[in-house]
């Protein structure tokens, strides 16, 4: 006997024509999937928020900021393989990053002396004046989508996302 499609209940997608990855979930799904599913949307939605504000008032992109970020974090910057690792994507996902940062004078890269093969990029006098205004308009973002939590709220988040972390890198080894 085939089985029935689950759908979430109360689900009104005429509601909200930009459902959330919560609304997948089944009140008699696993708690753990749904607390996924919960966190999984939260990000989403932050992300979502200052993708869109970083290009309004930037005209940049989030894996810019990204990149920016890292470059921002090693001022002798960074071998393009090492970028890769840091941002978690290939090495021609960076290549598509840097080169229109390069152009726009962001960026500079540089010939790598231990190895004649690669090249270090970082940030240009110009990007660590560009990238400094970001971050700071960034971090007031964040203050500002997440203002509506209390100082208690806040700690006590914090505290058990860091347990979180800690459950799911030992179930890794």
């Amino acid at each position: 006997m085939e089985q029935p499609i689950r759908q979430a209940p109360n689900r009104d997608t005429n509601r909200d024509p930009h459902p959330d990855r919560e609304t997948a979930a089944r009140i008699d799904d696993h708690r753990a999937l749904r607390l996924w599913l919960r966190l999984l949307t939260c990000s989403q939605l932050i992300e979502r928020e200052v993708r869109a504000r970083l290009r309004g008032r930037f005209d940049t992109t989030l894996p810019r900021f990204d990149l920016m970020s890292q470059l921002w974090r090693y001022p002798a910057g960074l071998k393009m393989n090492e970028l890769s690792r840091h941002l978690m994507v290939t090495g021609g996902n960076v290549t598509g990053i840097v080169d229109p940062l390069q152009k726009q004078g962001l960026v500079e890269r540089t010939p790598e002396p231990s190895d004649r093969r690669a090249c270090r990029v970082r940030l240009t006098r110009a990007g660590r004046k560009a990238f400094a205004e970001m971050a700071r308009a960034h971090e007031g973002w964040i203050v500002e989508l997440l203002a509506g939590l209390s100082r208690r709220e806040h700690a006590d988040i914090y505290r058990l996302l860091a347990r979180m972390k800690q459950v799911t890198l030992e179930a890794r080894a």
